[in-house]
């Protein structure tokens, strides 16, 4: 079953605030190094909290070092603190630091005051309304999905999952869907570090077999999950690109195929992805891109 954060945490809008895949040493110009250096362990922690927010690796710490022009015992210090007290954390691939729980909720509460804020969720709430199942918003954090946005069917038997769950990627539409944004051979990498848990008998849990599904959806540009998390249950789920061809997240449909089946359900992918372009509209950032470039 998912795990719930206590704390509301949800994550990577990095992502649509300004995640890139370029040169590593462009995440840092000179000025902004220097105007943080200014302000001692404060700006150090800063210099560093943006480097791994921007990247779309993992960070280690030669390349916090190289990149920001730290010394290395410094570097040791404030990267342990920031781990810490939840800023960053280590990526599962065990190449480098990601973006922790208590960043990704500052992001996200930060996200929650901003007007455009509202916009999305009304969005969600059309698509919602015009299925009549459950919309939700979500996007990447490490193997699992980050719920940042829903909003419920008012059917009794729902799917209720707050804004701040984690399900995981491996069997998730949103999650097949956003894994497809990764390399092959960073997906290898991630499949290395940990195994895959069965959720259901239709789970994916073969390494190669996922590889297979999510080169499926890359070509498609849609993700779906047919009962492989909860028994009962099916979801699709389409992405929010940026102008680029950035993605941002991911907006899915999910119900009890008792009410939808999932043929049914893939009718309303023109509507899905007419919201998710207005979705997209409201953000100015950019996220990771497919690496086929599509």
């Amino acid at each position: 079953m998912p795990r719930t954060t206590t704390d509301d945490s949800v994550v990577n809008l990095f992502h649509a605030s300004g995640k890139t895949d370029g040169a590593a040493d462009d995440l840092l110009d000179n000025g902004r190094r220097e105007q943080l250096a200014e302000l001692g362990v404060t700006g150090k922690a800063f210099m560093i909290l943006e480097l791994v927010s921007r990247a779309a690796k993992p960070i280690s710490i030669s390349e916090v070092i190289r990149i920001t022009g730290l010394t290395k015992p410094t570097t040791h210090r404030v990267v342990n603190m920031l781990v810490d007290v939840g800023f960053l954390e280590r990526d599962a691939t065990d190449l480098g630091f990601i973006e922790g729980e208590r960043l990704v909720t500052l992001a996200h509460q930060t996200l929650v005051g901003s007007a455009p804020r509202s916009l999305r969720h009304a969005i969600l709430q059309e698509i919602a309304a015009e299925t009549g199942e459950t919309c939700n918003y979500g996007t990447l954090s490490g193997f699992e999905v980050i719920y940042l946005d829903r909003v419920e069917s008012k059917w009794p038997l729902g799917l209720r999952f707050a804004a701040g769950s984690r399900v995981p990627a491996h069997c998730t539409a949103i999650g097949k869907l956003m894994l497809s944004f990764r390399s092959e051979d960073e997906l290898r990498r991630m499949l290395q570090a940990r195994p895959l848990t069965a959720y259901t008998g239709s789970t994916i849990v073969a390494p190669d077999r996922l590889l297979e599904a999510v080169d499926k959806v890359r070509k498609d540009g849609i993700g779906t999950d047919n009962q492989e998390f909860m028994h009962g249950v099916v979801c699709v789920a389409v992405p929010v690109l940026a102008a680029r061809g950035n993605c941002l997240g991911c907006i899915a449909v999910s119900a009890p195929e008792a009410r939808m089946t999932l043929n049914e359900m893939l009718g309303f992918v023109p509507k899905m992805k007419d919201a998710a372009q207005r979705f997209a509209d409201t953000f100015t950032g950019t996220g990771p891109k497919h690496p086929t470039g599509e």
